[in-house]
């Protein structure tokens, strides 16, 4: 069994960087973060395991100082939880902050804003809930509910594939020729890099394992695309997912991993991984020997013998 890893994968800067000031910030006083920091199991478990509390509600906050997390929130989210007397930290991801920036461009420019990306997610709503009006799309059947504006601004939810967000940015100029259409591409570099490594790893595997949380929209996004180029993909949280059945001794296995999965899973996955490439190797050489000694060498059967 040979084993690749994508050129680009895991954590990205913004999340290392939330992950830091998080850590910081808990170690001179208590810490609440609104909502998950990250969308990984195993990083929460280790934050909570440094006495940082995590709340979804800023009413429910019993500490001084709550963080704002990697994925945003919406100015108005911000004001509310200052006029609470909580100081708020800001550990919003730059490339989120960039995403603001340009929806609040357009809008300013005139442009109805359309955000391309899910509409329940925490980086959607901290970007939309200070729009007076706005449409959130994510397919085409969303894309053909919309009613026709002079002007479509459009931005993207960060960790999508731009593949995706292009399709439905040109089938906007197809359904309204007539409208001008002014896209802003805000889908983060580390998100590019790793879709097009994954593309490229998928191509080159007979089974794909992406390791990423439960909750994690950039690793589903990866599943999604993998499974477009490789037949055999499975998503795993940890090396404990891993199930040997998934794989043989003659397949070569790819390894990627969403923005929000540290270093230590990707190097536990990967090790367990080539422990069983070894297994496999020696249960597959053992299986050629077994077939080999019964082939030539003298059997004990005296019938056999006898031939």
């Amino acid at each position: 069994m040979k084993i690749l890893k994508a050129e680009h994968l895991g954590m990205c800067f913004g999340v290392r960087d939330a992950i830091a000031l998080a850590v910081r910030q808990s170690a001179t006083q208590p810490l609440t973060v609104l909502g998950d920091l990250v969308h990984n199991e195993t990083v929460l478990a280790m934050l909570r395991s440094r006495g940082i509390r995590f709340e979804n509600n800023a009413a429910a906050v019993t500490t001084p100082r709550v963080m704002i997390t990697a994925h945003g929130a919406s100015q108005r989210r911000l004001a509310e939880t200052r006029q609470r007397g909580l100081q708020v930290v800001e550990a919003t991801c730059p490339l989120v902050q960039l995403a603001h920036r340009s929806l609040q461009q357009l809008v300013a420019a005139g442009f109805h804003p359309v955000i391309i990306g899910k509409r329940d997610h925490v980086e959607v709503r901290g970007m939309t809930e200070d729009l007076a009006e706005f449409d959130v799309i994510l397919s085409g059947e969303e894309l053909a509910s919309l009613r026709t504006r002079l002007r479509f601004g459009v931005v993207a939810q960060t960790t999508h594939p731009i593949e995706k967000v292009r399709h439905l940015v040109q089938g906007l100029r197809e359904r309204f020729p007539d409208s001008e259409v002014r896209f802003i591409d805000t889908v983060c570099q580390p998100t590019k890099q790793r879709q097009s490594a994954a593309v490229e790893l998928a191509q080159k595997c007979s089974v794909l394992v992406v390791i990423g949380g439960v909750h994690s929209n950039n690793t589903h996004e990866l599943v999604k695309t993998c499974s477009q180029f490789c037949a055999r993909v499975h998503h795993v949280r940890t090396a404990e997912d891993l199930c040997p059945e998934w794989f043989g001794a003659a397949d070569t296995v790819g390894i990627t991993a969403g923005t929000s999965t540290p270093d230590e899973l990707i190097d536990q996955v990967e090790q367990h991984l080539q422990r069983l490439a070894e297994e496999l190797e020696y249960l597959s050489g053992k299986s050629v020997r077994e077939s080999t000694c019964s082939s030539t060498c003298p059997s004990s059967d005296p019938v056999v013998q006898s031939f």
